[in-house]
């Protein structure tokens, strides 16, 4: 089963990661070429590709070929490292380090790094929108992802997070906040694999019960590790979230440990909606005992 999961994420993350290169290698004789150095440095950095990994796999799990998902993977991704820029800056999280690399903007500016996250995500729908399936189906992805992205989603969701920065939360708004901010783009993810396959409408609703579930477990999980792990293990600098609205500050370690495991096994019971989940089910698993 290790194996599996093994082979199956690296054949996906080579896949996305050699589209991704493939994409914008096209440009890098526009004058703007700078700009792209910029976006290809987050982008291209090596990372879990989880996003592109949960659209590769739902749209395999609802019997479609599962590189006809590759355009939706590829823009929740491009999505995904354009936010991640812009919560490095000085004005977001003032992060140094992303990845065990310097950030964006600790190599290229200010400046440059709020354009490329700007351009990665505006080339994000483009890139969706080039999917081979039907007219009507694009249509509804973008919508998708639209929806997760902006200010119903993600974006919304950093709003509150950083609205929050001054006071306590409830756990509701805790809720609101890291179902927004970081199960977002994970519903976006899956959601699109079905969309890729053209899957049935009880299938987009486990996809998304699935997502709205891990989501929250790999949030708490994350939050966990900002307290119990280091450095040299995350890449970027832990304790970082010690004054935030996180799920360890509002439950601490014990109770967000249990609750990793309720959110995974909602999550789990979703998948009877698919077909082969064997390796669905063994990534989540994974993705909550994981250290990094």
């Amino acid at each position: 089963m290790k194996q599996m999961l093994n082979e199956r994420t690296a054949q996906y993350r080579t896949y996305i990661e050699d589209y991704m290169t493939r994409y914008y290698a096209r440009f890098h004789n526009e004058p703007q070429k700078e700009l792209f150095e910029a976006m290809e440095y987050s982008l291209l950095a090596p990372g879990k590709r989880l996003r592109p990994v949960f659209a590769f796999e739902f749209c395999r799990m609802c019997g479609g070929d599962w590189e006809k998902a590759a355009p939706f993977a590829a823009a929740v991704e491009m999505i995904h490292n354009y936010s991640l820029i812009h919560d490095d800056l000085p004005c977001m999280d003032n992060d140094d380090f992303r990845r065990g690399r310097p950030t964006n903007h600790k190599v290229y500016g200010e400046t440059l790094a709020v354009l490329a996250g700007d351009a990665l995500l505006t080339d994000a729908f483009a890139v969706a929108a080039s999917a081979d399936i039907a007219g009507r189906d694009i249509a509804f992805a973008i919508q998708v992802l639209s929806e997760n992205a902006g200010s119903l989603g993600m974006v919304g969701g950093q709003v509150l997070d950083t609205k929050s920065e001054e006071r306590t939360l409830t756990e509701q708004e805790v809720l609101d906040i890291q179902s927004r901010k970081t199960g977002a783009l994970i519903n976006a993810a899956c959601v699109l694999g079905v969309i890729a396959a053209g899957g049935t409408q009880e299938q987009l609703q486990a996809a998304a019960g699935f997502a709205g579930a891990l989501g929250m477990a790999f949030q708490i999980r994350d939050d966990m590790l900002d307290v119990i792990g280091t450095q040299e293990e995350m890449g970027k600098g832990v304790g970082t979230d010690a004054n935030k609205n996180t799920f360890v500050r509002l439950y601490g370690l014990e109770k967000c440990a249990h609750l990793v495991d309720t959110y995974t096994k909602t999550a789990l019971d979703q998948l009877s909606a698919f077909q082969d989940t064997a390796y669905m089910r063994e990534l989540a698993l994974s993705l909550i005992n994981r250290t990094v």
